[in-house]
């Protein structure tokens, strides 16, 4: 087997996730498609990933992407977790794990209208999607509120789970939207307020041509293997949420190669065992949930055990973090007045110190008068923000 050390991943890592500065992307779809997916729970997190890795950093680039020429798109998908993907990739993304998610999603709101006991069911429940869509085509685009003024079925209110002690009325607009939108009918248009708001606007889309799943898998576990590999079969499954079963049968059918690793052993893409060139010295600063930090199950190669108490929040959600030639060194915040902070929890040297003010200055500027706040605050991010 062929052997990739620990500071062969990092290097990798600073290649492939164009992080260093002479490998940065050109376009927020080259940035996508070199890490797979963006996660996209937190809206400003996209728009921070991309310019992280960007040759120019920009808003105006991303929201082209995005709403424009809708060449980024975002798929309730790995991990039942809202991820934006190129639309090339995307049919690949919703066949392997979103067309599941999806399902499961309708089902259980079917069930949830069931038992509220007032005769909603099914039928209830295509009539009022079909009047969404006819006020989408009559609106162009348009926010959940402005669908429940048109549609008097998004006013609609149930009572989730009677009789149990956590028995509550919930208002179904914005659980019809979400069904709709995970299958495919819909899709975010253009927020109300800044590009850090996610109060997004809906419009009409077309669902994604059918794909087989076991080829969809095998595409999506290929792919990942080539921006995150080496990487384990647990990695695998924590990234996608698959069954570990499937995820052997994607590994295989993609041609993994196993390799060894400073801790047990791992996969790679077919052929993909050569040593990874170096790159010049980085530091760059992420965002929360950044893929970088969040692709792996076990992060040990990048990540101390001791800096993690600090960085990630209850849930397992890591907040922005400093980063130096592949290892993660520390986090950053955005004060109120707009100053660019960060604490390091180690000491990284005169040259790192130099690069890291670099990389704050750059997010400073085209960043200018907005203000960021992570929707997951982590400790240290709390800190640096008091």
């Amino acid at each position: 087997m062929h052997r990739i050390s620990d500071e062969q991943r990092r290097i990798r890592l600073g290649r492939r996730h164009l992080l260093a500065p002479s490998v940065r992307g050109d376009t927020p779809v080259a940035v996508a498609d070199a890490i797979v997916a963006l996660h996209a729970t937190d809206a400003s997190t996209v728009f921070l990933s991309v310019c992280a890795r960007l040759t120019d950093p920009g808003v105006q680039a991303v929201e082209q992407s995005l709403y424009e020429d809708v060449t980024l798109v975002r798929l309730l998908s790995m991990r039942r977790t809202l991820f934006a993907v190129s639309a090339e990739l995307a049919p690949y993304v919703d066949a392997s794990t979103a067309r599941a998610i999806a399902a499961k999603e309708r089902r259980t709101f079917v069930s949830h209208l069931a038992e509220d006991g007032n005769g909603l069911d099914e039928r209830w429940l295509a009539e009022a999607e079909e009047a969404v869509m006819a006020a989408l085509a009559a609106r162009g685009s348009a926010t959940g509120s402005q669908l429940a003024a048109d549609v008097p079925a998004l006013r609609t209110k149930i009572t989730v789970f009677p009789g149990k002690k956590y028995e509550t009325v919930q208002g179904v607009a914005s659980r019809l939207i979400r069904v709709l939108a995970a299958d495919g009918r819909i899709r975010r248009d253009r927020p109300r307020g800044s590009w850090t708001s996610s109060q997004f606007r809906w419009t009409a889309s077309e669902p994604w041509p059918p794909l087989p799943a076991t080829e969809a898998r095998a595409e999506l576990a290929r792919r990942w293997l080539l921006s995150y590999g080496p990487a384990t079969e647990a990695d695998l499954k924590w990234w996608t949420g698959w069954s570990l079963g499937d995820v052997r049968k994607a590994l295989a059918a993609a041609g993994a190669e196993k390799v060894s690793l400073d801790a047990g052993t791992g996969y790679v893409a077919p052929g993909d065992t050569a040593p990874e060139p170096a790159v010049e010295s980085w530091a760059a600063l992420l965002p929360a949930l950044d893929p970088s930090a969040m692709a792996w199950a076990d992060r040990d190669f990048h990540l101390s055990v001791d800096h993690r108490a600090a960085l990630f929040d209850r849930s397992g959600n890591i907040g922005p973090t400093v980063w130096w030639n592949g290892e993660i060194i520390g986090g950053w915040t955005q004060r109120a007045d707009g100053e660019i902070v960060w604490r390091l929890l180690t000491d990284p040297g005169r040259e790192a110190a130099a690069a890291i003010e670099a990389e704050a200055s750059r997010l400073s500027a085209w960043v200018g008068e907005t203000r960021i706040t992570p929707r997951f605050r982590t400790p240290l991010e709390r800190e640096l923000t008091a």
